[in-house]
């Protein structure tokens, strides 16, 4: 069995936590160990912060004042996008986006969480129309009491 969703949210810091509760809520439904369900979640909030923070700009109305997050649960993989349409990443040659932050600093983590915290992670610029796309998954792990559509697929 799959489920997917998909949202397009305002670029709003209060569009995170929402993200967040409804793929909690899903990953809950379907049976997904707690752990796994957290350590997704919180690389999820860390991709729609990028996404708000960096995403393009909301002066200008229409799809730069929004993104787009889509997660799959297909057979024992989770599998989540968060799309904007900001300025994308840097060129390949200058950028560090695993670069080392100060202790201090209060941002600058997020993506090396989502690499620590996913088994893959892909940070691309969407081709012609610009704008990031952050993706990553994990494999599943099932609760003991997980329906037992979702844990015996």
């Amino acid at each position: 069995m799959s489920i997917w969703w998909s949202l397009h949210l305002r670029r709003d810091a209060a569009s995170v936590p929402l993200a967040r509760r409804l793929f909690m809520g899903t990953m809950e439904t379907a049976g997904v160990d707690p752990d796994i369900s957290y350590d997704l979640s919180v690389a999820l909030s860390e991709a729609c912060a990028n996404a708000v923070e960096h995403g393009g700009s909301t002066a200008t109305g229409g799809t730069a004042g929004a993104y787009r997050v889509t997660a799959y649960l297909d057979g024992e993989t989770c599998r989540i996008e968060v799309a904007d349409s900001g300025p994308g990443f840097p060129p390949p040659k200058t950028r560090t986006l695993t670069r080392p932050v100060s202790a201090h600093a209060e941002n600058g983590r997020g993506l090396c969480l989502i690499r620590e915290l996913a088994d893959h992670a892909h940070f691309v610029n969407k081709p012609g129309r610009g704008g990031a796309v952050v993706s990553f998954d994990k494999i599943l792990k099932w609760r003991k009491d997980a329906p037992t559509l979702m844990a015996a697929v």
